[in-house]
């Protein structure tokens, strides 16, 4: 099993690279995203790993660090979302984009993704927001201080204001807002009346 290659970059393709390691090339797919981050052949590199072993073929799937990684393995255990389709949401939406898109039940972003219709977009919802709490992939300037802990407070919040009246964007940039600059919002109530206050400003 190989979780993890270290080698010379060889080769950059539409969708994958090659990395020399000690004479060996290995073929890894990567993301667009993956893909941007390397600068240029000859380099020395580091790719996380997810080998897929089927009966006519072994692939490699390659990314940037474990987070990307993880999300992989997570999309992939969505009914629809075969490694292809999971390395072009990763190429679109990068692990925070893809927790806040989660946290905030947001279909529209999930759907920016090549290869995510409006019915994907909710499966992915139904299936991956409870898992997702645990990857701890929210960016710090985010509500990951929430998300961490009381993921359903969050998302419970939003859930208010979008009752309330507030489209779904508005409602959850106010209250990352909210979770970034206070430690003490940390239930549902503090939440909505903070970010009630933020969006009536």
């Amino acid at each position: 099993m190989i979780a993890k290659l270290t080698g010379l970059l060889d080769t950059i393709g539409l969708d994958e690279v090659v990395i020399d390691v000690g004479g060996v090339g290995y073929l890894v797919f990567c993301s667009s995203r993956t893909l941007k981050s390397f600068d240029k052949v000859g380099d020395p590199i580091t790719v996380f790993v997810e080998m897929h072993v089927r009966e006519d073929h072994i692939h490699l799937f390659g990314f940037i660090d474990q987070v990307e990684r993880d999300w992989f393995r997570l999309l992939t255990t969505v009914q629809g979302v075969g490694a292809k389709v999971a390395i072009a949401i990763l190429g679109t939406l990068s692990p925070d984009d893809l927790a806040n898109a989660m946290i905030a039940e947001d279909k529209a972003t999930l759907t920016r993704a090549p290869g995510v219709g409006p019915r994907l977009a909710v499966r992915l919802l139904a299936e991956l927001r409870e898992k997702t709490a645990d990857l701890n992939a929210v960016s710090n300037a985010g509500p990951s201080k929430l998300s961490n802990g009381q993921p359903n407070a969050v998302s419970d919040a939003i859930s208010a204001l979008v009752n309330l009246g507030y489209g779904r964007s508005a409602a959850f940039a106010a209250v990352s807002k909210i979770a970034q600059n206070s430690s003490d919002a940390t239930s549902v109530e503090l939440l909505v009346k903070s970010a009630l206050k933020e969006l009536s400003a």
